[in-house]
């Protein structure tokens, strides 16, 4: 158990005059307990700290956070917490409304009737922006893994094999180098569907002359990789295909260059957005240019033009522009960085500086 992050919860239940929170996000529960089943919800007051869960988890439980009170589930978690609060005087609880379903929320305020409950929004996912060393050691582990396994990776790409092929390969690689399972459903999208930002690997076969698109990611410790490469097949590069790369290129390592502590995610995504519209494939430019990296694939900061995020040194985020052509094909570069005081600590290793041909 981690007591500087049991500390900082208790410091959001001090601001918000709580008299305990309810959490009920997986990650969140995993970041704060280090319980990694899928079943439970951790109970935090100002001087007590359970984790309520069934009889599936309680051994697991007691091995993974001993240092939590173990509450095991009769029925139901809501009548267990009701159960447990009822000789302690809470009447303000915290929850997190962004991880409880509406349902779920009225069967807890009318379960707990008498009890104020206050939607604490994204206070708890908040702490899990900056991560500390170890957090990052174990993204960074992910990302070398990846980097080792892409050149073996690029070996099974050839004229006539399937893009599901493909993704079972480097899918079974990783998981042979001790990968946990995949960050999220690996994309190979090959000829016209590398325009599909998120085109899952399918049936399709991969043809000579086609651009690949591979984003894929790997679990290590819970925390996610993520990495995108853009690869032409057994062909020289046509002058469209050549010419978004470079644009795309220019672009992230416009991005990169903006990465510091103190600016704003928009800014960032501006940088890349710029180099992008001037020459003119700003229309096929759809998505944000980054994200944050951890328990989750996709959390905060986000690198998009709406942004309102500001780097913090300790954040991970993925720097990932792309262009889009429907009908023709499209180009994603993605690289993994932690915002450091002096700008940005590059984890991915894997060149980018050319369309590299397989």
């Amino acid at each position: 158990m981690n007591q500087e992050r049991l500390s900082r919860v208790r410091q959001v239940i001090s601001e918000q005059g709580l008299d305990a929170i309810l959490v009920s996000s997986p990650d969140n529960r995993r970041y704060l307990s280090g319980f990694t089943g899928t079943s439970g919800v951790l109970l935090i007051s100002a001087d007590e700290h359970r984790l309520l869960t069934d009889f599936r988890y309680v051994e697991q439980a007691e091995r993974e956070c001993s240092e939590f009170d173990t509450v095991r589930v009769e029925k139901t978690w809501v009548q267990t917490l009701r159960d447990t609060i009822a000789f302690r005087s809470y009447n303000r609880i915290g929850f997190e409304g962004s991880h409880l379903t509406y349902r779920l929320y009225q069967t807890l305020a009318e379960t707990l009737a008498g009890v104020q409950l206050e939607d604490v929004k994204t206070a708890v996912d908040r702490l899990r922006v900056v991560k500390d060393e170890g957090e990052i050691a174990l993204i960074r582990q992910g990302v070398l893994m990846v980097d080792e396994a892409f050149p073996a990776i690029c070996k099974t790409i050839r004229p006539g094999t399937l893009e599901r092929e493909v993704s079972l390969e480097l899918e079974f690689a990783l998981r042979r180098r001790g990968g946990e399972g995949m960050s999220f459903d690996t994309i190979v999208a090959s000829g016209m569907r590398s325009a599909l930002p998120h085109g899952v690997a399918s049936d399709k076969a991969i043809a000579r002359g086609d651009l690949v698109v591979l984003d894929l990611g790997v679990v290590c410790g819970g925390y996610a990789s993520d990495f995108t490469r853009t690869v032409l097949v057994d062909a020289d590069p046509e002058e469209w295909q050549r010419d978004i790369y470079q644009v795309v290129l220019e672009a992230q390592l416009a991005a990169i260059a903006k990465i510091r502590p103190g600016v704003r995610a928009d800014e960032v995504d501006a940088a890349a957005r710029g180099i992008i519209n001037q020459a003119g494939y700003g229309a096929y430019f759809g998505h944000g240019t980054g994200h944050g990296l951890g328990l989750n694939v996709h959390e905060a900061p986000h690198l998009g033009a709406t942004s309102e995020d500001v780097l913090e040194a300790g954040m991970v985020i993925t720097v990932e522009p792309g262009i889009y052509l429907p009908g023709k094909g499209g180009v994603r570069i993605e690289d993994v960085a932690v915002v450091r005081e002096d700008g940005a600590e590059m984890l991915t290793t894997t060149p980018n500086n050319f369309l590299c041909r397989v």
